[in-house]
Order: structure tokens, then sequence, then C-alpha cells
């Protein structure tokens, strides 16, 4: 008889469970944990949740990363190497990171590649109210928002394009060396791997030819060079070529995202008319109600579809320093080797007793040179025109 009660009293409990997610859920309120980049505001610390608003400091978190990937044209800077970047710099994983605001100790977990794409790409991440990872729908027929965004349409659209599996037969280096990824073998043209030598600095060398990759059986001797010595070399050429260049900061300007948000009330309107051919709505009142709801998000689209769309893309805007101070003010060689890679800075590494030990590529400074100029002109153009529409705009 006991255990029959203890059962009966477990499946009330979970049907209490149930109703209130029923009804939080219809009355646009959250019922689950918070997600990252969101805390709740209770009035009382034991209270229910009053409100869902931006965390100060996960929400900075995020939007430093969609930006990092987002401004990457080398393809270096995936959600692996951020979650490589945000463990190397200590901060709180997600679940450390709740831990700590509800007052308890972290674990140490650390980041994950994976769950950093889905907080990245997921619909939560424009402040929806959600359900087994979908928007949760309104009367009105659309997703039902309880906070402000992390970001717009079509910024999340950018970030599910850029964020995608793809192939280009390489990988994002994750290692913390300055040339890691960049440095190649002279002789074979493989890349180069750290040598570890007893009692001495490790070195940068090729390995292939004792890794058994056929193209190198003839890489006799196999270049090395320790780590501070080419790193030296590389830094200083670097400087010397392109250390007064001003830097740029790449952003990514989502547009007007009339397209996105064309597509969001499109879907929201195929949705509902799925709803109509699966008889939800069949009496008279719910039959009103599905048709001016109908109609009103086909004005809607209608209507943005006349307003004039600028595409989503990359603008360049300078900072007013220059390359050399990023460099010498950059956390960690990590840092260093991204500005690298702006450049397409390639290391070629021969063996001792040729001429040109050292050769170091990069792209052509006049090129870049003019490419910033180019950019600087454009910014001021787009000032100069914004300031020219303020007056009529005021």
């Amino acid at each position: 008889m006991e255990s029959f009660g203890a059962q009966m009293e477990l499946r009330a409990i979970q049907k209490r469970n149930r109703d209130e997610t029923k009804r939080a859920r219809s009355a646009g309120q959250p019922k689950q944990k918070n997600r990252y980049g969101y805390q709740f505001v209770r009035l009382i610390p034991t209270g229910n949740v009053d409100r869902v608003e931006l965390d100060p400091v996960a929400s900075l978190i995020l939007r430093d990363v969609a930006e990092r990937i987002l401004a990457d044209e080398t393809g270096t800077v995936t959600v692996h190497t951020e979650a490589a970047r945000l463990n190397r710099a200590g901060v709180l994983s997600p679940a450390d990171h709740r831990a700590v605001m509800y007052g308890r100790k972290p674990k140490g977990t650390l980041w994950n590649a994976k769950a950093l794409k889905r907080m990245l790409t997921s619909e939560a991440s424009l402040g929806y109210l959600m359900h087994d990872e979908r928007p949760v729908i309104g009367p009105d027929g659309h997703a039902v928002r309880i906070a402000d965004p992390l970001w717009d349409h079509a910024t999340r659209d950018a970030l599910i394009k850029k964020t995608a599996p793809k192939w280009t037969g390489t990988r994002a280096p994750k290692g913390v060396r300055l040339l890691s990824g960049i440095a190649f073998c002279g002789g074979c043209g493989q890349r180069l791997y750290m040598v570890a030598r007893t009692g001495q600095n490790p070195s940068y060398g090729c390995t292939a030819r004792t890794r058994g990759i056929p193209s190198s059986v003839g890489c006799k001797p196999a270049p090395t060079m320790s780590v501070p010595m080419l790193d030296e070399h590389v830094s200083t050429w670097f400087l010397a070529e392109y250390g007064e260049h001003q830097v740029m900061r790449k952003e990514f300007d989502p547009g007007t995202g009339y397209a996105a948000r064309i597509a969001e009330i499109e879907a929201d309107r195929t949705r509902l008319r799925g709803d109509r051919q699966a008889g939800l709505y069949e009496s008279e009142s719910d039959t009103e109600w599905y048709r001016t709801e109908y109609a009103r998000m086909t004005r809607e689209i209608e209507a943005l579809k006349r307003l004039p769309e600028r595409p989503a893309g990359m603008r360049r805007m300078p900072l007013g320093r220059t390359i050399a101070d990023d460099w010498k003010t950059a956390p960690d060689d990590v840092a260093r080797r991204e500005i690298l890679n702006e450049y397409d800075v390639r290391v070629t590494l021969h063996p001792r007793g040729t001429k040109h030990r050292v050769r170091v590529t990069g792209l052509d400074p006049e090129q870049r040179a003019a490419e910033q100029s180019a950019a600087r002109d454009h910014v001021e153009a787009a000032t100069l025109a914004e300031l020219e529409d303020a007056p009529e705009a005021l």
C-alpha cells in the first residue's frame, strides 16, 4: 500500500508539472533553464521569474564570438578555435556561469564547439520562447518573443552559413604556436610540426619522411629550426612589411534585414495554412481569426517587399592604430597568428646550408594599402551620406 501510494503521488506530481509547463507556454512565460546569454529577473530571490533580460557578461561573450567568426575571411576562426580560445582565456563555460549566477561553485567544465555552434545558430538567440528547440507560436501566428535578441535574423542566417560544415582540404589550427599551420617545408612542401628534443628548445621541423608520406621520401635532410629563432625572424619581417599599416576593423553589416523578415513571415503563414488544412480552424470564430491573420501577414509581406533592400556584407572601418600596435598588445601568439593569417603570411623553411633558409611571403603591401585606402573612402562617403540625410530624418 505504501508503494502504491508513493506511485500515485509521483504521477500526481508529474501531472502538475506538465500542466504548469503548458500553462506557462500558453502565457508566454519561461519554464526551463535560462539560455546562455540571458538571465531571469525575479522581484524576490525565491519568487517566480518576472522577466528575461540579456546577461551583461554572457551576451558580450557570445556577440564577440559571433563578430570574430563573421569577420574572418581566412577560414581559421571557427567554433572549434573559438571554444579553444575561450578555454585558454579562462572564460567560464555556460554550465559554470549558471552555477556562479546561483551561488554554486564552478566545476571546471570546458567550452564545447558543438554547444557553441548551437548557441550561435539557435532561434533562442533571437529572444524567442523555445520548446523542443523550436519557437513557441503565439495567438497572432508569430513566434513569442520574451527578451531582446542577441542579433537580428540576417546575422543569424549569416552565422548558420558561416558555421556550416565544409571541407577545404585544411583545418583551422588550434595550436598555441605562432606559426602553427602556416610554416611549411621547403623540400617536400609538407606542414612543419613540433620536434621535441631532450635538453633543447622545441623546434619547428619536417616529419613527413618519418611519418611515411610517399612524396617526402627524398626530403633529406629534413629542415628544423628552434621555435624562438623562427618566430623572431617572422615577427621582424612582418613588422617591417606591414607594421605601419592602419588596422581596419571588419564588421558584419546585416543590411536592412527585410528579406529575412519576409522569410520569417512566410514561414509563419505556411505554418498557419498547414494548420488550416489539418482542420484546426473549422468553427466560424476560428475561421474568421484565420482569415484576419492570414490577410494581415500577406499585407505585411507586400509592404516589406516594397521597401529598398540593402544586402548584408562585410564593412571595413579604420580604427586609428597600426598593425605594430596590435602586435605588441596581443595577449598571446594565437592572436598574433590571426593577424598573420589576415595578411596570408606563409613561411617556408629550407635545410641548413641553403642560400635563403627562411622565405616569408604575404599579400602585396602596396595592394593591401590600396584596399585600405578604398575602404576608408567608402566609410567616409557613407558617413557624408548619412549626415546629408540627417536633417530630413530629424
